[in-house]
């Protein structure tokens, strides 16, 4: 076979001898093996199967929906995503739009878009460091609304491949100017399969915006107008699919508003916020609005309007159906595996009577109803019936085929319980999941997130005002359930609320306010309304009427449901049962029909008059409506009054044989006048039983217009025209009159002045006998007479009443203006009138034109002047509005038209502008004519003109002469002349011409006007000659140079030339270069042109391809190997390019180019090559160690080099901070940035959070996205000691809380990270907090009271806080205690809530709860009059009245005494005639019931006795209570009514007396609360005084400006460089440690503390512990390389010896050099006693002196005295040992410099604490003058409200009350007034309780609660 095979490339070739040959060895075959293009172009069409029996298009479109969420999640202000479905055939083919403002996508980011299955988890490394942003999971937010739902990369190419064929990605990124368009079909892609071309690449088409250059074809014209919105826009994405199936578009636009709902849907809560479309006024305005704005516009064939929807007014989603049908919701949130977190929400649907409000599933239809019941057809009878609860959303967005039907919680039970089961189907749910619940790449399904909700480690806990409560799940909701089913499910609906009234009709006080009135009831799907008639049923009798309202008990509002409640029923009819009844709503007879109830009304009103009969005896009926002439009688008239029966009465019937009261007819004649009804006839008719009612005739009528009669039936005596509310029979006849003949007439107003030859009309007004207007009679004709004017009319016309005559005009000269017209109309009783007319000229007729001349000669360029008259037909000389003349030569349109106004004098003078006639070389001959333009009736005027040539300049001519024999050289105009750059042009001459070509001779005024534009100073004498200054050219050969000579004269005339520089000879090489400075290793960006130019700097031509051959190019360090040297022909220049620059040191470069003779050099500069490696050129000490949650103070300083090390300036290069632990939480100012223009970064870590341990910490380095070698810096992270995160509280827990009592000492121990007690705590940050009442969850009420703590004592542990001296509320009961440290503004720590119970304090007292009225009783035999005591409730109680008698038992005896001192015998008696009872004492409370009096028991009559009741265990104060005694009943009862009126009176008199008294006592504790801070005030500014700091001190203005000064002055003390030490001290703030040894003290002096630092080098880094534990925690800690001290292990006692030269108190010797031990020389600013001991230990005796010389000089007396001379320093650095030697480099002390900070730190300056001092003392005298004037505020506001009106009234009010209690008492002829005993008065709950001792909780506060209103006896 001889068959030939073409090799393809990449194909895997073998060579084997035969076809079947066996391999010797294994080989390797070469495959590609790339997805097919179905994979994508198909994605779609597999993804989207079936879709579940559903439409699956709003799901593709959700795909792309999800893309733009996620681009817009960052922006801000609104988020707009618009989807345009582009129907109209006319722009091209169908395609469907998706557009969003989102953040755009860079070509890198649209690349990795057209990835199929790259999800944002993997994308690679873009090139640029702005795409490469990397995926960071967004917050937990509400309801997982984080945009984060463009997750796999799947779904945008699934639903362009679903929807379409072509998809078209155009966007553009915030950060670039430019427009990335993509464009990825089916069609390409099978093109590039049969071309054999790699299928899956592309072109990114990068453009301006809005350039649609590129769309072409017709099919795509709609892209232009998407594509010309691209301006403007910031940035934008838009998706444009095309090749829209067919099928796609007709579901797409006939089923529209389902699947924008269905969108609408998926996204619910992305477009309406967390909420959800809460359709209420007030949920919109309590909830703020969502940003995103997701519009879907429909555009069809043209003309036809676009449908829009927007998914924020769609209203029948189910979600929107589902929360507006809710009546309330139950919060959950489930917590799964990790982090996985759901937020569920189930929502009820309450039963409303007559339908469940459980909404419907649109998509699902109602089936047909019963006809048989359709007046109560429940709708939706099952609820949810067999539906699942929950849909569920993945982060915000709805994944529509995964619901979850129940949980076993909230799942209907299977025993039947108090709860009805069908409440079971009134509850929707939703379930919002993060996104760690997987589902599937199409959004449609979850992947097992109903396995891990019902996974058994899932929490459940109850979310209550946003705050998680861990519950039994299935209680809480249970008990919702049934809230809910009681407060909502209802059956009557209220509708029309009117308002709360009150009901007196109620027996119940209590139940008879407030009572809510409706206008309408809905009840088993009927509407009930006010004015229905109804019937009652059971009721007796029946009841027929008419609703008038309904009533509801409770304070409602709007629209409510309940279960019953009350109908008011106006008795029908009226007009016999005026009355008004309330029954139930139960009772109304729903069974009676309206037509039954109206029936039986209606046989009730038959017999009550309905109607009148009116008939005319005499024969002349007046008609309703009817129309006479005036003075036409009316009447006589008579009437019956009619019932419904047609029977005759008189009387109003009445029930039974009564008879009712008369009837009356009144008689009215109204005449409707123009200006109100005028009643002209007023009759009262009495009936007769011969003729019924009858009135007479009536004449009097003879006003026109409308009248009206009433007859009105009345009734007799009260005139009454209704009866119950119903008006009684009336008739009405309405007529008119109208005028009578004409006989006389009257001439209307005639607009004067009139115009001549203008018509006019006459108005003759026709009258009648009565002078009112008359319609004129037939055949009337008008005359008009007129001695001075020729007057005539062209005929008339009748209107009404008036006759006019129309078309008259007047002619003739008006020269008299007024004129007498008559007019007369004959046949009339009075016929003729004379009227006044004044005249006016008429309107223009013809002109008249001065000159009259036939022909008129005038010289061209010369003006010609007309005088004109407008006239009329008269020829008077008229005016008129726009009377303008206008004046135009014939045939010459460069004259222009002349016009003049002559509106106003009727003439004008028409002055022409000169005349610009063109090439006038001979006479000419024009016409000029004259017309009214606005008038064209006026006839046009002409006259003749005879024009000469000018005689003026009119040309100049210039001229270039050589020499005197040389032909002149004519420069015509805009001649263009060569002539070398830099030359001058010269000998140019000029002359001029007139309009006939006859040259001007020049004279010196002509010449005067020459002018050129290229000299400013020209020779007179040489103009005046004809001469022109020479031209210089300019010396640039670029351009062309314009040049003009100008007469300026009348006209001006000008000609011009143009000159053209060309180069000289070459002279000079010149260099040119873009770019000047180049990196090391880089080449010179750009190309170098090399030109010869001439001495100006034009270029010539004198190079050549040739000379590239003998061009040089030389520098130091120059890389002549890469050197191109070319011409290049399109510029005619030399061409270098590869420049660059080897092995040499970055700097300046001269480079030399060279060529024959010429050469040149350029200066370069050389910068650094590219980055390579970064450094740490300063930073804090390795390691780093720091406390958890604390910053590192010293920043790391990071330098960038390139790979020589030279720093490397390039700003391109962000590094950034970042954990190699995920445990290590790095914060710094700055966690990324670029380096600054010296190739430096700094970075100060800010705090640094991780668990103890060490960590890795390292610095990335990154331009573009090539990463650059960076350091890692090891850090040890210690725990914080001084971190507060936890609160131990210690008390007695055992102790009894005794009411009134004092607390234990509560022991709050605040605990750090490192399990250690915070040491410093500040008191003033710790409270306690007590309120009533159980715990309530993590934080108190507001009504907390608070409670500081108190000072530890010595005995007692420093680092604990104690709550001491306490006092314990006086009320018993569970009172619960928290404890709360503030830590900062924001944050603040909680103890756990600890519940105390306050028991009752000793018992003292026997009362009762509430204090009864004073008794009044007699003896007589009524027992009501002897009772004393109806039910009395006493209990043991403590000195708060807390009822304390618990476990009591006995009895209670009661017995009476007399508070008169009267003997035993006439003390009244008890039942059984015994003077004491008793009564059972249980529990510590005794019931005393119908306690009475003995019949005829003895007594003093009106004498006041006491009931005694005593306790016969415990020494209790027995309660007593007065009652009065008299002997008959009638004295008893007014008595008892003043006791109770003096009872109180005395309670109203207690009540004003402690008022008074509390305001006098506020009063004078204000008054000495001031004078106290008016004390404080004058001390502390005597104090400022004497600092001079109380001059400027006026206000609080000014006290803020000298703080605001003072603590600048500290900042800026603060801010000066000082010495510091900077040596990291982590561990100064853990327990027991005071720090290292550097940070102990501080030195003023810079050359001690040098030396003094340098002595104790060794011991600088030592950590000073207090005990040996902590000692060894940091020695553990830090594996032993950290050195420690222990205080407890130092020995030190006290050292108060003198210096060694000083000897009982005196010198052993002159010391020199100023000796002094060094350790006096520290400053401590902490722990001064410890330190001490650390010091003292370290430095001894150690003495600094000034020198060396001094030192030697003290050593040798010191020794010489035979005393022991410790080591001495100098202030130089020296150093003597205490053995005497010194000398060394180990004896000198290096440069404070070289120590690199271990050195003692310098103090703050004195001025500093000084001005600190002054800052605290301002400070204090603000707040104490901000104190003084509240408390004078105060104290002022309670005087003034002490002698307000308001005080004034109570004070009269309570002098009256004691003058009535007074004028009672006399009447009572008793004691005087009883006190109520404190013991039985109960206090409301609101007021303070009453204290042993004022504690500092009991205060008064200065403020207006102590006023009482509204005091006093009823």
């Amino acid at each position: 076979m001889n068959t030939e095979y073409k090799l393809e490339h990449g194909i895997t070739l073998q060579l084997l001898r035969t076809a079947d040959q066996e391999l010797p060895a294994p080989t390797q075959e070469h495959i590609k093996y790339v997805p097919h293009y179905y994979t994508l172009v198909q994605s779609g069409m597999y993804e989207y199967y079936a879709s579940e029996g559903q439409k699956s298009l709003p799901y593709a479109f959700a795909e792309l929906v999800d893309n733009s969420l996620s681009a817009t999640a960052k922006r801000e202000g609104h988020r707009i995503i618009d989807i345009r479905l582009l129907f109209d055939e006319g722009q091209g083919k169908h395609a469907v739009a998706v557009i969003d403002n989102g953040c755009g996508m860079t070509s890198k980011q649209l690349n990795n878009w057209a990835v199929y299955r790259l999800s944002k988890f993997n994308r690679d490394s873009s090139t640029l460091h702005s795409d490469h942003l990397g995926y960071v999971r967004p917050s937990p937010v509400p309801r997982s609304l984080n945009s984060d739902i463009s997750f796999f990369g799947v779904g945008g190419k699934q639903a362009v491949f679903y929807i379409g064929q072509s998809a078209r990605i155009i966007t553009k990124p915030a950060a670039s100017p430019d427009v990335h368009e993509f464009v990825m079909s089916k069609e390409d892609f099978e093109r590039k399969e049969k071309n054999k071309e790699d299928i899956y690449c592309g072109v990114i088409r990068n453009r301006k915006p809005g350039d649609h250059a590129h769309i072409v074809a017709e099919d795509e014209l709609f892209l232009q107008a998407l594509i010309a919105e691209e301006d403007g826009k910031d940035s934008f994405t838009a998706v444009v699919i095309t090749g829209i199936q067919s099928d796609h578009i007709t579901y797409l636009k006939q089923y529209f508003h389902l699947w924008t709902r269905e969108l609408a849907h998926i996204y619910h809560y992305y477009v309406h916020g967390i909420h959800g479309n809460e359709l209420s006024q007030s949920s919109k305005d309590n909830y703020k609005q969502s940003d995103v704005d997701i519009q879907i516009t429909l555009v069809e064939k043209a003309g036809k309007q676009p449908r829009s929807v927007n998914l924020r007014d769609v209203s029948t989603d189910m979600q929107t159906l589902y929360i507006n049908s809710s009546a309330a919701s139950f919060e959950f949130r489930v917590q799964a595996q990790g982090d996985a977190t759901v937020e569920g929400l189930i929502r009820y649907h309450p039963f409303l009577y007559d339908r469940e409000t459980y909404p419907q599933d649109p998509y699902t239809s109602i089936g047909p109803a019963d006809e048989e019941d359709d007046e109560c057809l429940v709708l939706n009878p099952e609820g949810r019936g067999k539906r699942p609860i929950f849909e569920c959303f993945w982060n915000g967005r709805l994944i529509p085929y995964t619901t979850v039907s129940e949980f076993e919680w909230c799942a209907r039970p299977k025993k039947a319980g108090a709860l009805p089961a069908e409440c079971y189907n009134r509850i929707s749910g939703v379930l919002f999941t993060n996104d760690r619940f997987p589902v599937s790449t199409n959004k449609l399904t979850f992947m097992d997130l109903e396995l891990q909700l019902r996974d058994k480690e899932t929490i459940f806990t109850r979310v209550i005002n946003g705050q998680d409560q861990r519950v039994k799940i299935q209680r809480e909701f249970t008990s919702w359930l049934k809230e809910c089913h009681e407060q909502y499910d209802k059956q009557i609906k209220f509708m029309g609320f009117q308002g709360v009234t009150s009901r007196s009709d109620v027996s119940t006080k209590r139940l008879q306010h407030p009572w809510a009135r409706f206008s309408s009831i809905r009840w088993d799907g009927k509407t009930y309304k006010a004015g229905q008639h109804v019937k009652s049923l059971k009721t007796l009798p029946l009841l027929f009427g008419t609703i008038k309202e309904f009533l509801l008990y409770g304070d409602h509002e709007g629209d409510v449901f309940a279960t019953g409640g009350y109908v008011q029923i106006a008795l029908q009819p009226k007009e016999l049962y005026d009355e008004v009844r309330t029954i139930p709503i139960l009772k109304i007879d729903r069974q009676a029909t309206t037509a039954a109830i109206k029936r039986n009304i209606e046989d009730e009103l038959a017999k009550l008059p309905v109607k009148l009969k009116v008939t005319w005896p005499e024969g002349t009926p007046w008609s309703d409506c009817e129309t006479r002439p005036v003075g036409t009688p009316l009447g006589p008239i008579q009437v019956e009054i009619l019932n419904k029966k047609g029977e005759a009465i008189s009387r109003l019937p009445m029930g039974g044989n009564a008879a009712g009261r008369k009837f009356l007819m009144e008689l009215k004649v109204i005449w409707h006048s123009p200006k109100g009804d005028i009643q002209t006839n007023s009759h009262i008719g009495v009936h007769s039983a011969k003729w019924d009612y009858w009135f007479r005739k009536m004449e009097n009528l003879n006003k026109l217009g409308k009248y009206t009669l009433h007859l009105q039936t009345i009734l007799n005596e009260s005139n009454s025209t209704t009866w119950a509310g119903k008006q009684l029979p009336f008739h009405s006849l309405s007529f008119a009159l109208k005028e009578g003949d004409a006989e006389t007439f009257s001439v209307g107003a005639i607009s004067t002045p009139l115009q001549v030859g203008v018509p006019f009309s006459l108005s003759l007004e026709l009258k009648d006998e009565f002078g009112h207007p008359a319609h004129p009679p037939p055949d009337l004709k008008p005359k008009l007479e007129c001695s001075s004017l020729e007057v005539t009319h062209e005929g008339t016309a009748v209107s009404g009443t008036t006759f006019t005559i129309k078309g008259v005009r007047a002619r003739g000269s008006v020269t008299n203006k007024v004129h007498t017209l008559k007019v007369v109309l004959e046949g009339l009783r009075h016929d003729s009138q004379s009227v006044q007319i004044s005249m006016l000229p008429g309107l223009p007729h013809s002109l008249r034109v001065h000159p009259d001349e036939e022909k008129i000669t005038v010289e061209n360029r010369t003006a010609v002047g007309f005088k004109v008259e407008v006239l009329d037909e008269s020829n008077n000389i008229t005016t008129h509005s726009k009377l303008i003349v206008r004046s135009q030569v014939v045939g010459v349109p460069e004259v222009p038209m002349e016009a003049v106004d002559c509106s106003n004098t009727g003439m004008g003078q028409l002055m022409s502008k000169p005349l610009q006639l063109k090439n006038v070389r001979n006479e000419q001959l024009i016409t000029v004519k004259f017309d009214l333009p606005n008038h064209q009736m006026v006839s046009c005027v002409e006259r003749a003109l005879r024009v000469l040539p000018s005689s003026c300049v009119c040309r100049v001519e210039v001229y270039r002469l050589e020499g005197q024999r040389d032909a002149p050289m004519l420069l015509m105009n805009l001649e263009r002349i060569d002539w070398t750059a830099g030359d001058a042009l010269g000998n140019l001459f000029y002359r001029l011409y007139d309009e006939g070509e006859r040259e001007i001779p020049i004279t010196p005024e002509l010449a005067q006007k020459i002018k050129v534009n290229w000299s400013a100073n020209m020779k007179g004498v040489d103009v005046a000659q004809g001469r022109l200054p020479p031209v210089c050219v300019p010396t640039l050969a670029v351009g062309e140079q314009f040049y003009q000579v100008a007469f300026k004269g009348q006209p001006s005339v000008e000609t011009s030339f143009i000159i053209m520089p060309r180069p000289d000879e070459p002279e000079l090489l010149k260099v040119n270069l873009k770019e000047t400075s180049v990196r090391l290793g880089e080449v010179l960006p750009g190309n170098i042109y090399l030109e010869l130019t001439d001495q100006y700097g034009n270029k010539t031509d004198a190079l050549s391809a040739e000379s590239v051959k003998t061009i040089s190019v030389s520098a130091e360090g120059l890389d002549t190997s890469s050197l191109a040297i070319k011409w290049q022909e399109s510029t005619q220049s030399v061409c270098v390019s590869g420049v660059r620059f080897m092995d040499c040191a970055p700097g300046q470069r001269e480079v030399r180019f060279a060529w024959q003779r010429y050469e040149e050099f350029v200066r370069l500069r050389v910068n650094p090559g590219l980055p390579a490696k970064i450094i740490i050129q300063d930073g804090p000490e390795m390691p780093v160690q720091v406390l958890n949650g604390q910053g590192v103070d010293t920043p790391f300083v990071l330098q960038l080099c390139d790979e020589w090390d030279n720093p490397s300036p390039d700003q391109r290069v962000v590094i950034a901070v970042m954990s190699l632990s995920p445990q290590l939480k790095v914060k710094a100012e700055v966690m990324s940035q670029p380096v600054n223009s010296e190739g430096k970064a700094t970075f100060t870590l800010t705090q640094i959070t991780a668990p103890k341990g060490e960590y890795k910490l390292e610095f990335r380095g990154k331009m573009n996205s090539s990463g650059i070698l960076a350091p890692t810096v090891l850090v040890n992270v210690l725990p914080d000691p001084c971190k507060p995160v936890k609160l131990a509280v210690d008390y007695d827990i055992g102790a009894l809380l005794f009411a009134g009592g004092n607390f234990p000492v509560f022991t709050v121990t605040v605990y750090s990270e490192d399990g250690g007690a915070v040491r410093g705590v500040n008191p003033a940050s710790m409270s306690m907090l007590l309120w009533k009442g159980p715990a309530s969850g993590q934080q108190p009420p507001p009504e907390a009271l608070t409670l500081k703590s108190c000072k530890a004592k010595k005995t007692e542990k420093q680092e604990c806080l104690y709550f001491r001296d306490k006092v314990i509320p006086e009320r018993a009961g569970k009172y619960t205690i928290q404890f709360v440290l503030s830590v900062d503004k924001t944050k603040a720590i909680w103890s756990k809530q600890h519940t105390i119970s306050v028991v009752p304090s000793k018992t003292v007292k026997l009362a009762p709860e509430d204090p009864p009225a004073t008794p009044v009783v007699s003896n007589n035999n009524v027992l009501a009059n002897r009772t004393l005591v109806e039910s009395l409730h006493l209990k043991i109680m403590d000195e708060y009245n807390n009822p304390a008698g618990e476990g009591c038992n006995g009895q209670v005896f009661v017995s009476v005494k007399s508070s008169s001192g009267c003997s035993q015998k006439d003390r009244p008696l008890f039942e059984g005639d015994s003077s004491r009872a008793s009564y059972p004492l249980e529990n510590g409370e005794s019931l005393i019931k119908e306690l009475a009096l003995a019949e005829n028991s003895p007594g003093r009559d009106g004498t006041e006795y006491i009931l005694v009741f005593e306790a016969d265990i415990l020494e209790l104060t027995p309660f007593e209570l007065p009652f009065r005694f008299y002997n008959d009943v009638e004295n008893q009862r007014q008595m008892s009514a003043l006791s109770q009126k003096k009872d109180r009176l005395s309670l109203s008199i207690d009540v004003y007396n402690s008022l008074f008294d509390t305001n006098k006592q506020l009063i004078t504790e204000l008054k000495g609360r001031l004078q106290l801070a008016e004390g404080k005030e004058k001390q502390l500014k005597s104090e400022l005084q004497k600092k001079g700091l109380a001059s400027s001190l006026k206000d609080m203005s000014e006290i803020d400006a000298q703080i605001s000064q003072r603590k600048a002055e500290m900042e800026q003390i603060k801010r000066q460089p000082r010495r510091v030490c900077s040596i990291p001290d982590p561990f100064r703030t853990s327990p027991d440690v005071l720090g290292k040894v550097a940070h102990l003290a501080k030195v003023e002096d810079d050359d001690a503390a040098k030396v003094i630092s340098w002595h104790l080098l060794g011991d600088m880094d030592c950590v000073v512990t207090v005990t040996t534990v902590a000692a060894r925690k940091i020695y553990d800690d830090t594996q032993g390389r950290q050195q420690v001290m222990p205080l407890e292990t130092v020995f030190w006692k006290s050292n108060t010896r003198p210096l060694p030269h000083i000897r009982n108190g005196m010198n052993i010797f002159v010391p020199l050099g100023n000796p002094v031990f060094a350790r006096d020389l520290l400053i401590y600013p902490q722990y001064a006693d410890k330190c001490q001991m650390v010091f003292g230990s370290l430095l001894g005796d150690t003495i600094l002196i000034n020198d060396l010389d001094s030192a030697n000089h003290y050593r040798k007396g010191v020794v010489q005295s035979k005393i022991q001379c410790p080591t001495l320093l100098t202030r130089q650095g020296d150093r003597i040992r205490s053995n005497g030697k010194f000398g060394g480099l180990q004896n000198k002390a290096p440069s404070i410099e070289k120590l690199r900070g271990h050195v003692f730190g310098a103090p703050i300056p004195r001025e500093y604490h000084q001005a600190s001092s002054h800052v605290e003392l301002l400070q204090q005298y603000r707040v104490v003058l901000e104190k003084c004037q509240m408390v004078r505020a105060d104290y002022d506001s309670h005087v003034q409200y002490l002698q307000s009106p308001e005080m004034q009234q109570k004070e009269q009010e309570l002098k009256e009350q004691k003058r009535e209690l007074q004028d009672i008492e006399k009447k009572l002829a008793s004691t005087p007034v009883r006190t109520p005993l404190s013991s039985v008065v109960k206090r409301p709950h609101s007021e303070p309780e009453p204290c042993r001792t004022p504690s500092k909780r009991a205060r008064i506060k200065p403020c207006r609660l102590l006023g009482v209103g509204n005091i006093g006896p009823p």
